[in-house]
Formats: structure tokens, sequence, C-alpha cells
């Protein structure tokens, strides 16, 4: 999850229980990764370090703040579910959600929210900061829900970037959508694959092939993968979303704004304001 604005954000006072941290650093590589491998990495990762996610970026995030991506673009501003007074009454599915702060801004604003995640230690951090809508712990490529059970479903940040079948994912969402329905999520605009993952100078320099879409995976000393990021070309982002049934309706890739003066790993003023860091596709179930 982003950052949201600094001015007026409301922190987290109730501070999770810091788990211990793996005892030494896994290593860095490119390799190929299949979605098994991919998904028990990532459950296992984000239950390792929901805890220190939680106390470094918490303060951002709000308890109860809906924001798309490091930029600080906020739903309240964006509308790309549509405008908040027609968001009442519709249930929405929030992918990947963390601690939920986006399916409390649903709440507020009427709507009935289901906040699901892999990792069952980000929802316990849900938990923690509370909230009347329903929690699920459960992959995204096999959604535990009936067909037609939501309006609208959305995901900031939240499990495409990580798996190896994005397309078992939306396919998965258009199922669960019914028809008319919108899915609006965010990912790392795909052109930062090219780019170092540094918020500084060094991070302005192109390092690698944009069109070189082997899975970013942090390995233990027995070549297990801990952690899986897979890259996307924006062209291949278009192709899954029309090849899952879904009509693209809008791609927004927010300008980094004045005010945000803040640092979010490879986010930052000054890459910001040069090249995109989010893309987010607005589609909907035909």
């Amino acid at each position: 999850m982003p950052p949201p604005r600094p001015a007026g954000r409301k922190s987290t006072t109730r501070e999770p229980i810091i788990q211990e941290s793996e005892a030494s650093e896994p290593e860095a590589t490119r390799r190929e990764a299949d979605v098994t491998e991919s998904s028990r990495a990532n459950r296992g990762w984000w239950d390792r370090n929901a805890d220190e996610y939680q106390v470094e970026h918490g303060t951002f995030l709000g308890d109860d703040r809906f924001v798309w991506g490091p930029e600080g673009l906020d739903e309240v501003e964006a509308e790309l579910l549509g405008p908040p007074e027609e968001l009442k009454g519709r249930d929405v599915l929030e992918i990947g959600a963390g601690a939920a702060q986006c399916s409390r801004w649903l709440t507020a604003q009427g709507a009935r929210p289901v906040a699901l995640d892999i990792s069952h230690r980000q929802l316990q951090h849900a938990l923690r900061i509370g909230g009347s809508f329903p929690l699920v712990c459960a992959d995204a490529g096999a959604l535990p829900f009936a067909d037609g059970s939501f309006d609208l479903a959305c995901s900031a940040y939240g499990a495409l970037p990580f798996v190896a079948d994005p397309r078992l994912v939306l396919r998965e969402v258009r199922r669960v959508l019914r028809p008319g329905g919108r899915l609006v999520f965010s990912v790392t605009h795909p052109i930062r694959w090219a780019f170092p993952d540094e918020p500084g100078p060094e991070g302005l320099s192109v390092s690698g092939s944009y069109f070189d879409r082997t899975p970013y995976v942090e390995q233990d000393d027995e070549g297990r993968a801990v952690y899986v990021e897979h890259h996307r070309t924006l062209g291949d982002r278009v192709r899954d979303v029309a090849a899952s049934g879904f009509r693209l309706v809008d791609l927004v890739e927010p300008e980094w704004p004045a005010w945000n003066t803040s640092e979010w790993g490879g986010w930052s003023p000054l890459r910001g304001n040069l090249i995109p860091g989010t893309a987010i596709f607005v589609c909907e179930r035909d």
C-alpha cells in the first residue's frame, strides 16, 4: 500500500507488536517462478513482514483512507470507482487489502466491502484497527465467493504485482462481479522495471530491458523463493484485461504532486517528477 498525503492525516495509534525478523538476508535474483511458488513465497513474506510494514507506513496510510499509489492520489478526488454518493449499498471486494484501510473508507461511504488478503498477519492488523466488514484470508487466484457476488472490485497495489498468472486473478474477479461491474487496480508502472529501484539520482538511469519479463525473486540459502514480483509491460497489462473479459475504460498515470515530499521505497519527488511510478487500470465487466 502507498502513502497518503501527510497533511491532516490520522495516525494509527494502536501500534502492532513486532515479530522477529529473519536471521539472514535473502539473495536477490531474476529467475522463473510459477503460480504455486509465487503464492507460497508472498504469503510467507507478508506474514513475516506485516508488522514492520504497518509500523513503517501505518501513519502515512492512516486507518481509513483510500489512496491508489505512492503519489498520494486519493479516491475522494479521483472517483475511479464512481462518485462517492453512488457507493452506498454497493457490494465491494478489496483484493490485497492489507490492514483494510480502503475497506474502512468504503464503509464510511455506505458501501458493503469485503477485505481479502493472502496474509493472515496483515488481516490481524485489520482486526487490530477494527471495522464492521468481513475479512477473508484467501488467494486472489481462487476467490471463495459465488458468481456475481459484487458490484465493484478494487486493488491498490494488491495481488496483481505478485502473481505469476494475472489472467487467472482477473478471470476470477470477473466471475464474482455482476454484469456491468467495475474493477479498478493499481500496480507499479511497468516502465519502472527498466530503472533501479532507488529514490535518488542513481534511480534515473536505465539499468535493464523494459521487455525482460523475468520475475524478481528473493530466495533463501537453499534457493527457495521467499518473495516474488512479476513484470508485465503496459501492453501485457492491457491484453490481460481484454483477454479476461473486461473492457478498459481508463488508464491513469498519476503525476507527482508538489505537496508530497515523502519517499517510499523507489518512489520519491525526484523520480516522480520525471517518470511515472503507478499505473491504474479502470475496467468494466461487459
